[in-house]
Protein backbone atom coordinates (compact mmCIF):
# COMPACT_ATOMS: atom_id res chain seq x y z
CA UNK A 1 0.00 0.00 0.00
CA UNK A 2 1.12 3.82 -0.98
CA UNK A 3 -1.03 5.85 1.53
CA UNK A 4 -3.37 8.45 0.76
CA UNK A 5 -3.67 9.25 -2.92
CA UNK A 6 -6.02 10.34 -5.93
CA UNK A 7 -5.59 8.46 -8.71
CA UNK A 8 -6.58 8.53 -12.55
CA UNK A 9 -7.35 5.28 -13.62
CA UNK A 10 -7.91 5.26 -17.28
CA UNK A 11 -9.39 2.85 -19.22
CA UNK A 12 -7.88 2.39 -22.69
CA UNK A 13 -7.94 -1.54 -23.53
CA UNK A 14 -11.02 -1.26 -26.24
CA UNK A 15 -10.20 -2.35 -29.73
CA UNK A 16 -12.10 0.85 -30.93
CA UNK A 17 -13.55 -1.28 -33.77
CA UNK A 18 -15.43 1.84 -35.53
CA UNK A 19 -12.43 3.44 -35.91
CA UNK A 20 -11.78 1.17 -38.82
CA UNK A 21 -8.00 0.78 -37.56
CA UNK A 22 -5.31 -0.83 -36.27
CA UNK A 23 -3.94 1.80 -34.18
CA UNK A 24 -5.36 1.46 -30.67
CA UNK A 25 -8.22 3.72 -30.39
CA UNK A 26 -6.96 6.34 -27.61
CA UNK A 27 -3.83 6.38 -29.93
CA UNK A 28 -5.30 8.31 -32.69
CA UNK A 29 -4.35 11.85 -32.39
CA UNK A 30 -6.53 14.68 -31.66
CA UNK A 31 -5.04 18.29 -32.61
CA UNK A 32 -1.28 17.26 -32.48
CA UNK A 33 -1.02 14.16 -30.10
CA UNK A 34 -2.97 11.14 -29.26
CA UNK A 35 -6.26 11.45 -27.53
CA UNK A 36 -5.25 9.24 -24.19
CA UNK A 37 -2.71 11.85 -23.57
CA UNK A 38 -5.40 14.59 -23.42
CA UNK A 39 -6.79 12.77 -20.96
CA UNK A 40 -3.79 12.15 -18.63
CA UNK A 41 -2.89 15.99 -18.59
CA UNK A 42 -6.23 17.03 -17.90
CA UNK A 43 -5.89 14.33 -14.87
CA UNK A 44 -2.58 15.87 -13.49
CA UNK A 45 -3.54 19.85 -14.23
CA UNK A 46 -6.65 18.82 -12.03
CA UNK A 47 -4.14 17.41 -9.11
CA UNK A 48 -4.66 13.41 -9.53
CA UNK A 49 -1.11 12.50 -8.34
CA UNK A 50 -0.83 8.99 -10.24
CA UNK A 51 -2.25 7.60 -13.65
CA UNK A 52 -3.12 3.90 -14.23
CA UNK A 53 -3.74 3.18 -17.37
CA UNK A 54 -5.76 0.08 -18.11
CA UNK A 55 -4.47 -1.61 -21.73
CA UNK A 56 -5.58 -4.65 -23.82
CA UNK A 57 -6.13 -3.87 -27.34
CA UNK A 58 -2.56 -2.80 -28.97
CA UNK A 59 -0.82 -2.82 -25.46
CA UNK A 60 2.66 -3.01 -26.41
CA UNK A 61 2.10 -0.12 -28.76
CA UNK A 62 0.39 2.11 -26.21
CA UNK A 63 3.36 1.13 -23.47
CA UNK A 64 6.08 1.98 -25.62
CA UNK A 65 4.72 5.21 -27.08
CA UNK A 66 3.69 6.16 -23.05
CA UNK A 67 6.75 4.46 -21.34
CA UNK A 68 8.48 8.07 -20.43
CA UNK A 69 5.15 9.94 -19.45
CA UNK A 70 4.94 8.39 -15.43
CA UNK A 71 2.17 6.51 -16.15
CA UNK A 72 1.18 2.66 -14.34
CA UNK A 73 0.00 0.33 -16.87
CA UNK A 74 -2.47 -2.86 -15.87
CA UNK A 75 -3.76 -5.38 -18.44
CA UNK A 76 -7.34 -6.31 -19.10
CA UNK A 77 -6.68 -9.29 -21.62
CA UNK A 78 -10.14 -10.24 -21.75
CA UNK A 79 -12.13 -6.94 -22.85
CA UNK A 80 -15.07 -7.62 -20.18
CA UNK A 81 -16.85 -4.25 -19.49
CA UNK A 82 -15.88 -1.23 -17.61
CA UNK A 83 -16.29 -2.56 -14.11
CA UNK A 84 -13.90 -5.56 -15.24
CA UNK A 85 -11.17 -3.52 -16.49
CA UNK A 86 -11.33 -0.99 -13.07
CA UNK A 87 -11.08 -4.12 -11.47
CA UNK A 88 -7.51 -4.62 -13.05
CA UNK A 89 -5.95 -1.97 -11.44
CA UNK A 90 -7.28 -2.89 -8.09
CA UNK A 91 -4.19 -4.02 -6.99
CA UNK A 92 -2.85 -0.41 -7.08
CA UNK A 93 -5.67 1.30 -5.02
CA UNK A 94 -5.49 1.02 -1.36
CA UNK A 95 -9.27 1.35 0.62
CA UNK A 96 -8.33 4.70 1.62
CA UNK A 97 -7.28 6.34 -1.90
CA UNK A 98 -9.76 8.79 -4.08
CA UNK A 99 -10.05 6.62 -7.29
CA UNK A 100 -11.25 9.00 -10.48
CA UNK A 101 -12.60 6.34 -12.98
CA UNK A 102 -11.91 8.35 -16.74
CA UNK A 103 -11.84 7.19 -20.42
CA UNK A 104 -9.13 7.17 -22.30
CA UNK A 105 -11.12 8.35 -25.55
CA UNK A 106 -12.55 12.08 -23.94
CA UNK A 107 -9.89 13.89 -25.51
CA UNK A 108 -12.13 17.09 -24.73
CA UNK A 109 -12.10 16.76 -20.91
CA UNK A 110 -10.97 20.02 -19.22
CA UNK A 111 -8.77 19.69 -16.13
CA UNK A 112 -11.14 22.17 -14.72
CA UNK A 113 -14.14 19.79 -14.66
CA UNK A 114 -11.94 17.42 -13.00
CA UNK A 115 -10.86 19.75 -9.98
CA UNK A 116 -14.72 20.64 -9.59
CA UNK A 117 -15.85 17.22 -9.33
CA UNK A 118 -12.97 16.37 -6.83
CA UNK A 119 -13.39 19.49 -5.03
CA UNK A 120 -17.51 18.62 -4.82
CA UNK A 121 -16.86 15.14 -3.48
CA UNK A 122 -13.80 15.80 -1.22
CA UNK A 123 -16.78 18.70 0.23
CA UNK A 124 -19.54 16.14 0.44
CA UNK A 125 -17.13 13.65 2.22
CA UNK A 126 -18.42 11.22 -0.27
CA UNK A 127 -17.93 7.44 -0.56
CA UNK A 128 -18.51 8.12 -4.06
CA UNK A 129 -19.57 10.46 -6.60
Amino acid sequence: MRGLAEIAVILAAGKGVRMKSNLPKVMHKVAGQPMVLHVVTAARRAGLNRAVLVVGHGREQLENELADRGLEFVVQDEQLGTGHALMQAERLIAPSDTVMVLCGDTPLLRAETLQALLEHHRGQGATAT
